[in-house]
């Protein structure tokens, strides 16, 4: 929670004060003078909404890949409770590990996020495509961050490699996971304190349970 908090003070801080500056920056491609000020004024809204994305982003990572070594526990104790197997019966990581490879995942996460939602944001010059391209945006960033959530679960069953595969079988479990943790940060002050506890006891059941399935030996008929 702690983590979270500061974070967000952080990132969210900074992004407000380079809202101005990127409004700024996009309104100079505009040369002419009729109609100057109504595109600055939208340069200036498509410039809050890039850093809103881009801060959302950035936040999201950072908490996930410093909060590794201590959610991964929280994880395995909620995997405990409903398998009834005992703790540490999986891959046993120790708290570097935990944490480099939290490192590791955020950053390919957070490359290739950043890759799909800058050509994404252009659609948003673009009259009605702007609106489908505002949940394509939502999509990606639910799906992005419940993938994080669900690798505290993963990294006790799979490698890194596996892990990448296990997510993209289960697209649809990582985006019902990061629309709730996407909708709890709209909560003022108290989303950015819980919403990493909630969102990962969430995704730890869901990711055992599909776990659980895919391990499931098929019986003959």
């Amino acid at each position: 929670m702690l983590i979270s908090l500061v974070t967000a003070i952080v990132v969210f801080g900074s992004a407000y004060g380079l809202s101005d500056n990127i409004g700024a920056f996009i309104s100079k491609i505009w040369i002419w003078d009729w109609g100057k000020e109504t595109f600055a004024s939208i340069s200036n809204f498509i410039g809050g909404i890039i850093i809103v994305v881009i801060g959302l982003i950035l936040f999201k990572h950072i908490i996930m890949a410093l909060s590794a070594p201590f959610m991964s526990p929280v994880s395995e104790k909620i995997e405990a409770h409903f398998t009834g197997n005992p703790p540490h019966s999986h891959r046993n990581t120790s708290f570097s590990e935990q944490l480099w490879r939290g490192i590791r995942i955020n950053i390919r996460n957070l490359f290739k996020e950043l890759l799909f939602t800058i050509p994404i944001l252009l659609l948003k010059f673009i009259p009605v495509v702007n609106i489908f391209s505002t949940i394509l945006l939502f999509m990606l960033q639910a799906y992005y961050a419940g993938f994080g959530n669900m690798d505290y679960t993963l990294e006790r069953h799979y490698n890194y490699k596996d892990s990448l595969q296990f997510v993209s079988k289960h697209k649809g479990l990582a985006i019902g996971n990061g629309i709730v943790f996407i909708l709890f940060l709209l909560i003022p002050v108290i989303g950015v304190i819980l919403v990493l506890p909630l969102s990962v006891t969430a995704a730890s059941t869901k990711t055992v349970e599909a776990i659980q399935i895919k391990n499931k030996p098929i019986h003959a008929a």
